[in-house]
C-alpha cells in the first residue's frame, strides 16, 4: 500500500471514529458498567462484562453514527457540528448508513449470542429510541424534546443490570433516573451557550422557544430535582455513606453553579455548568463503584 493510501485510509478511521462520538461512548459504557457492578455483590463475572461493555459500546457507537447521518444538514449549519464528516459531504449516506449498520448490528450479535436476549433488545429499543424517536420525531417538534428523549440516553445501567441479571430491577430503575433527571439541565446549559447554533438550524430548543431566562429557571429546579433523586440509592440500600457523602459534595456545586447561571446570568456561566454537569455524572457513578467496594480504575 502507498503513502498515499494509507494516508487516505489513517483519515478515514478518523473521520469513523469522529461519527462514533468516541467521549459520548465512553460515558454511556462506564454507566452501564456501573449498573453490572451494582447488579451482584463482588466482582461481575469477567468474560460477561467484558462482552456486554463491548457489545453496549458497538450498539452506542451505531446509534452515534446514524445519528449525524440523518442529522447531517442540521449539522452543517452549527459551528459545533459542521467539521463532521457526514455534514462536509466527505462520507455519503450510503457508507454511513452501512457503518451505522454495521456496528449497531455487531453490538446487537454479541449481547444476544453471549449476553443474553433482554440486553440485547433493550439495547435495540435504546438505539431505535434515540436515533429514530428522539432525533427524528422529537428533537425538530417540541422543545420538550431533550425530556422525553432523555429515556433513551437513560438506560446504560438498565442495560448493565441486564447483561448481568438477565432481569431489571427496581434497583436498575433509580440508576436510569438519575440519568434522566439529569439530562435535561445537562442539555439546556449546552443550549444556553450554543442558542444560535439552535436558531439557525430552526431546532425548538428551550431558550430559542421560551427564551434564556425560562430555560436558566429550569437548568436550577431540574438541578434540584436531580439532586433529591440522587439520595434515592441511599434510602432503598442500594448505596451507602461513600456514595451518600460524595453525592452531597457533588450536588452542593452543582447547585451553586444553577443558581449562579440563573441569578447571573452569562455565557462562562452557561459552559461551566455544562462542563461541570458531564464531571457531575462520572464523579457520581464512580462513586458507587468505590461505594461497592471496587477500585475506581481512572
Amino acid at each position: 500500500m502507498s503513502t498515499l493510501s494509507l494516508d487516505r485510509a489513517r483519515s478515514r478511521v478518523r473521520e469513523y471514529r469522529q461519527l462514533a462520538k468516541p467521549r459520548v461512548v465512553s460515558l454511556v459504557v462506564f454507566t452501564a458498567m456501573i449498573g453490572m457492578v451494582l447488579s451482584g455483590p463482588g466482582l461481575p463475572d469477567a468474560t460477561r462484562f467484558i462482552v456486554a461493555s463491548l457489545g453496549i459500546a458497538l450498539a452506542a457507537s451505531g446509534a452515534a453514527v446514524f445519528n449525524c447521518l440523518v442529522e447531517r444538514q442540521i449539522d452543517a449549519l452549527m459551528a459545533r457540528t459542521r467539521a463532521r464528516a457526514t455534514a462536509r459531504g466527505a462520507i455519503g449516506s450510503g457508507e454511513a448508513l452501512m457503518l451505522a449498520g454495521l456496528l449497531g448490528g455487531l453490538g446487537f450479535g454479541l449481547l444476544h449470542r453471549y449476553v443474553n436476549p433482554l440486553t440485547a433488545w433493550l439495547t435495540l429499543a435504546t438505539f431505535v429510541g434515540y436515533a429514530v424517536v428522539y432525533t427524528l420525531l422529537l428533537k425538530p417538534a417540541t422543545p420538550q424534546n431533550i425530556v422525553i428523549g432523555g429515556a433513551s440516553g437513560a438506560m446504560p445501567p438498565i442495560l448493565g443490570w441486564a447483561a448481568m441479571t438477565g432481569a431489571v430491577p427496581a434497583q436498575a430503575l433509580l440508576l436510569f433516573l438519575i440519568i434522566f433527571a439529569w439530562t435535561p439541565p445537562h442539555f439546556w446549559s449546552l443550549a444556553l451557550f450554543r442558542g444560535e447554533d439552535y436558531r439557525r438550524a430552526g431546532l425548538p430548543m428551550l431558550p430559542v422557544t421560551h427564551g434564556e431566562d425560562y430555560t436558566r429557571l429550569h437548568v436550577f429546579f431540574y438541578t434540584l430535582l436531580l439532586s433529591a433523586v440522587t439520595g434515592l440509592p441511599v434510602l432503598v440500600g442500594l448505596c451507602g455513606w461513600i456514595y451518600a457523602l460524595s453525592a452531597f459534595g457533588l450536588n452542593a456545586i452543582y447547585i451553586a453553579k444553577a443558581f449562579l447561571l440563573w441569578r447571573r446570568p452569562s455565557v462562562e456561566g452557561a459552559r461551566s455548568a455544562f462542563a461541570w454537569s458531564i464531571l457531575y455524572l462520572t464523579l457520581l457513578f464512580a462513586s458507587m463503584l468505590l461505594d461497592h467496594g471496587l477500585p475506581i480504575p481512572f
